[in-house]
């Protein structure tokens, strides 16, 4: 092997120190002969010295018999074999080649089911066409290799021209990918929904019921809380409202707007509908009020076009089956939030998708609401470090400067960065929250909510004791850790003598598992 513009022996690339001395290969290759300025993929790619196989989070490493030709259709070649598509370095590729040299490199192999891959990909990103005949034979391929990325099934177009099947995820507008993972294999395997059905089936329905409404309510106050705010209960109840009806109307742009009207309670300082500005997310200098960005969104005059995009791309994730609903959710839910159409609301819709997607998709049964909010208010850290995998690399790809308001004002293209990415991390995260929900919020709150109504039989049935009172009793006992507070037994349950007090406690204890002290 030789060191030369494509294949370079390195420890450290753009930062990223290698397990071991490597050459780069595919994706990275590229990126570094043509100086492409976008961020570095999730996993790349080294051809070891030595004859060992393995990967590590952000490395994959190769045995020097994988060595692709260097050559810019040998590393393309290698990156759509063991890599998969990543349509934006794609894209920023195809506009720093020569049209009429990617042409050449094509016709000479025009069969090839790789060059046939590039060729199509590259007019489908690029919407022109290169100088080369439709093909007339051979058998269709997969644009998608579905070993290593999840592609649609029912939604897949032939392209007669290049004789392949565009299986892609998404629209041109749109179209996150999502890297096939251990981890994800092994949650789509565990086949949830049929152990939503199976823990539902064993319920009393009027459990469940109550099991639903009061998770509702829950990820509604959860949704704000993440936000950092702390709204009256009727405005909670409001939004719980609109997401028990996440799922029953399309998403549409009049339906975002709508859901935003709901979100925010005071609009006279906020304008409504898609922003006419740019945004950010972060801080100001607190001396001179210049921007500090976590997050810059997507340029105001491109929100219009991706939004477009991603509710089409929703829409053909909805037709597919075969497509796991929580892949889809994580797409398009933050993919929303990503862009950041909105001057504020963004974070409690981009929730709300969440519910959507799996509720058209039928992952859970009508009704029935997974508390994903509750459960990101518990996992924050992980959460925003989920968002910042998207949002920090891209800061130093985004040219921008103060403007006069103390905003940013975007100074190059960026729709792209928004519009193709991995989604790989987003969609390993909300699995996890939905696991969690499916093993441990849901039947804790059945169990609390059966221990519940123990615990109202006996006093009903002991003490006549009325609904309003009852509650109160099992929030002092709450509390107290399964003992009655003096100001309660003092004031509230005046009425019971020391005795009867001990003998609810008691009662609480046995029905709720706890040791007294």
């Amino acid at each position: 092997m030789k060191n030369n513009c494509f294949s370079q022996n390195i420890t450290v690339f753009h930062g990223r120190s290698a397990p071991e001395a490597g050459y780069l290969a595919g994706y990275a290759a590229l990126l570094s002969a043509f100086d492409l300025q976008l961020p570095l993929p999730d996993v790349l790619s080294i051809i070891s010295h030595k004859h060992k196989h393995y990967t590590t989070p952000q490395w994959r490493i190769f045995t020097p018999r994988y060595q692709p030709e260097d050559t810019l259709m040998g590393h393309l070649t290698f990156a759509l074999k063991y890599e998969g598509i990543d349509l934006g370095l794609l894209k920023k590729l195809f506009e720093r080649v020569p049209r009429h040299e990617l042409t050449e490199l094509i016709a000479m192999e025009r069969t090839g089911q790789y060059s046939r891959k590039i060729w199509f990909l590259y007019e489908w990103l690029m919407d022109r066409q290169l100088n080369l005949p439709d093909l007339t034979t051979g058998n269709y391929v997969e644009v998608v290799d579905t070993s290593i990325q999840y592609g649609v099934v029912r939604t897949m177009e032939n392209s007669k021209r290049h004789r392949v099947r565009n299986n892609l995820p998404g629209t041109k507008d749109f179209c996150p990918m999502i890297r096939r993972t251990a981890v994800l294999d092994e949650f789509i395997h565990a086949d949830l929904p049929e152990r939503i059905q199976t823990i539902m089936g064993r319920i009393h329905p009027d459990i469940m019921a109550r099991t639903a409404a009061f998770l509702l309510l829950k990820d509604s106050k959860a949704s704000y809380a993440i936000e950092g705010e702390k709204p009256p209960q009727n405005r909670a109840q409001r939004w719980g409202r609109a997401i028990g009806q996440a799922g029953q109307k399309p998403i549409s742009t009049d339906e975002l707007i709508r859901l935003q009207q709901v979100v925010i309670d005071n609009p006279r300082f906020t304008k409504m509908g898609y922003r006419e500005q740019e945004g950010f997310v972060g801080e100001h200098d607190r001396l001179y009020g210049t921007p500090i960005p976590d997050h810059i969104s997507a340029k105001w005059k491109d929100v219009q076009q991706l939004v477009n995009g991603l509710i089409l791309t929703g829409d053909k994730l909805e037709q597919e089956a075969e497509f796991d609903a929580v892949l889809a959710a994580a797409m398009i839910a933050f993919g929303f939030v990503f862009i950041h159409p909105f001057v504020d609301g963004n974070g409690r819709i981009h929730r709300y998708l969440m519910h959507h997607v799996l509720l058209r998709k039928e992952y859970v049964p009508k009704g029935m609401i997974f508390p994903v909010s509750s459960i990101i208010l518990e996992r924050l850290d992980e959460y925003r470090r989920t968002l910042e995998a998207f949002s920090i690399p891209r800061l130093d790809f985004v040219e921008w400067r103060p403007d006069g308001k103390n905003n940013v004002q975007i100074l190059n293209e960026t729709i792209d960065l928004y519009r193709y990415f991995d989604a790989t991390k987003q969609a390993e995260f909300l699995y996890s929250c939905v696991m969690q929900t499916i093993e441990q919020t849901i039947p804790e709150e059945v169990e609390y909510l059966e221990k519940y109504d123990q615990m109202k039989d006996y006093l009903d049935n002991v003490f006549e004791m009325p609904d309003k009172m009852v509650a109160l009793a099992v929030r002092f006992l709450e509390q107290g850790n399964g003992k009655f507070s003096e100001r309660a037994k003092n004031k509230e349950f005046q009425e019971l003598s020391a005795d009867e007090a001990t003998q609810i406690e008691h009662k609480y204890q046995d029905i709720f598992g706890i040791k007294s002290s």
